[in-house]
């Protein structure tokens, strides 16, 4: 059969949309639900905005919310950072161990979530650190650097060298070069690398849950936490604001990576 005409292959497209229907229908069932007025999470009692009003009550949903956007900021800032340091480094080098570095940038996105989880907290529990909103960040910090490697390093490669060898021509110095050649057409990289580690990091769950120490609890922790006592409009708002949140900056990042192409 040819592999151009997959498309065609009998029965693809029902399976297709059952796939679809499987995974979308319950994120529209509880972004509906959300709206529910009546306390009770799965039988609509009317439409309203008790669920989100329910939030700004919470202290204790405030707080994790408040630990989510602190350590998804940081995580963003100094993944980002590092990420572009080692794109920066690595373009146009060749040298032993090159592909090994490479390799390594992006490993955690070919292990699974629960032995990445396992391995840092066996580490922590080995260098004798305690379990607080600073050992979540450092995870978050490392796992993050490759979401944000990826569409640094593809804008990178799409910068034309002879640019900068132009600006050399013109008695530009390196840093002259970087700033008014490189770092211009680099920025729509660096910008969705960044949207794309503050998502990561905002609702990563497994990692988070083991690396977490007494009072250091992150939204997706305090909404696992919540649904194990039962599922209250509360947490389908609390849900539906995240599920915004992440596909804003993922549209953000996509529009955003687009400018690679160009």
């Amino acid at each position: 059969m040819n592999t151009s005409k997959w498309h065609s292959f009998p029965g693809i497209q029902t399976i297709a949309v059952f796939v679809f229907l499987f995974l979308y229908i319950p994120i529209i069932v509880i972004v509906l639900l959300s709206f529910n007025q009546g306390d009770l999470a799965t039988i609509w009692q009317g439409f309203g905005f008790n669920g989100y009003a329910e939030i700004w009550r919470d202290p204790y949903l405030i707080r994790a919310a408040q630990n989510s956007f602190m350590v998804a900021l940081i995580a963003m800032l100094c993944s980002t950072l590092a990420a572009t340091l080692a794109a920066l480094a690595l373009r146009g080098r060749n040298f032993i161990g090159k592909s090994a570095i490479v390799a390594l940038i992006g490993l955690p996105l070919l292990v699974p979530g629960i032995v990445i989880a396992v391995a840092t907290l066996m580490f922590f529990s080995f260098a004798g650190l305690e379990l607080s909103l600073t050992t979540i960040l450092i995870a978050h910090i490392v796992f993050c650097i490759p979401f944000a490697y990826l569409p640094i390093h593809a804008r990178l490669s799409r910068i034309d060298a002879n640019l900068i060898e132009a600006a050399g021509d013109l008695y530009a110095n390196p840093w002259q070069a970087f700033w008014r050649i490189t770092w211009p057409q680099l920025l729509p990289g660096v910008a969705a690398g960044a949207l794309l580690a503050f998502i990561t990091s905002m609702d990563d769950f497994i990692i988070t849950y083991f690396v977490a120490g007494p009072g250091a609890t992150t939204l997706p922790v305090y909404i696992f936490g919540a649904i194990r006592r039962g599922i209250s409009p509360k947490i389908n708002a609390v849900s539906t604001l995240i599920l915004g949140i992440s596909v804003l900056f993922v549209t953000l990042s996509y529009f955003i990576g687009r400018q690679t192409q160009k």
